[in-house]
């Protein structure tokens, strides 16, 4: 198994930071973040027992994060749909023609807009801690009452240069997100302490994507319904504290044939290790089906 990492140019000049971890003969297994993650928070671990099993891991910075090209702290020079065919310039440039998808979070939704109007580029595609885009889907719950107290405390903000400092306004960020037991504080602070050494900007990284704008109508995307035929696996933490696990089903009532995994316990987070032997065979079986 060999790792090598490159600069991707996209089409309005921005660099992003892609690594491919794995065999480039196998089937490729493109990984899109949530809001704020550089690629640190694909677990170097988990894209290694992938790989072990034959798939070529792709996991990038997307704009904003990690070495990948910033943006003032605020105002992001580009838009929602962005990430969406950026996610295309990074398959383009590895030269693959269709890959199996991964997006967790805000990754998710742009996994799903990837889907609908990508669909030739897609072999399967698997959906983590997200959300439907589809704008037939109404009445869902909200976050919860800790979730939304959260919000209110974002604009308190830290020293963006002191490292100490933000390794405890991330750990602190993420401590509601996760499900009972499932927070692991020395893991997380590793973490956040790789992030900030990757990361060019760190203000950009943990503002920008929150101030997003979508050029794309809401009410103009197609439905999920659209994606029949794309084989389609959902992990879902039934402790999902932002998407609580009714988004989960939601996204299967919406899509033709597709498969719902629900993690007992887990939150709005990366499934955690103890999960990790399901999570990849569960991801393994389900790329074999294309």
């Amino acid at each position: 198994m060999t790792g090598a990492t490159t600069k991707v140019r996209v089409a309005d000049n921005a660099q992003l930071c892609v690594e491919t971890i794995g065999d480039r003969e196998d089937p490729a297994l493109l990984l899109i973040a949530g809001a704020t993650w550089s690629m640190d928070w694909w677990d170097d671990e988990l894209c290694r027992r992938l790989a072990d099993r034959g798939r070529l891991v792709i996991r990038y910075d997307q704009r904003d994060t990690g070495r990948s090209t910033t943006y003032p702290a605020g105002s992001p020079g580009y838009g929602a749909y962005d990430l969406v065919t950026d996610a295309v310039a990074v398959l383009d440039a590895l030269h693959i023609g269709r890959a199996h998808v991964v997006g967790l979070s805000m990754g998710g939704g742009t996994a799903q807009l990837l889907a609908l109007d990508y669909r030739e580029r897609i072999a399967t595609l698997t959906l983590i801690s997200t959300s439907p885009i589809d704008p037939g889907i109404e009445g869902l719950p909200g976050p919860t009452p800790e979730i939304r107290a959260t919000f209110a405390e974002e604009g308190i903000q830290p020293d963006w240069n002191d490292r100490d400092a933000i390794i405890d306004y991330i750990v602190e960020g993420e401590r509601p997100y996760a499900g009972p037991g499932n927070f692991d504080e020395a893991r997380l602070r590793a973490l956040a302490g790789r992030v900030f050494d990757r990361s060019d900007n760190m203000a950009a990284s943990m503002i920008n994507h929150f101030v997003l704008e979508d050029p794309t109508s809401a009410d103009a995307r197609p439905r999920l319904s659209h994606l029949d035929g794309i084989p389609t696996l959902v992990l879902h933490g039934t402790a999902d504290p932002m998407f609580p696990p009714a988004h989960g089903k939601a996204l299967v009532d919406a899509i033709p044939g597709a498969r719902l995994i629900e993690l007992d316990d887990v939150g709005h987070q990366l499934p955690p290790p103890h999960t990790w032997d399901l999570v990849v065979d569960a991801l393994t079986e389900h790329t074999e089906t294309a």
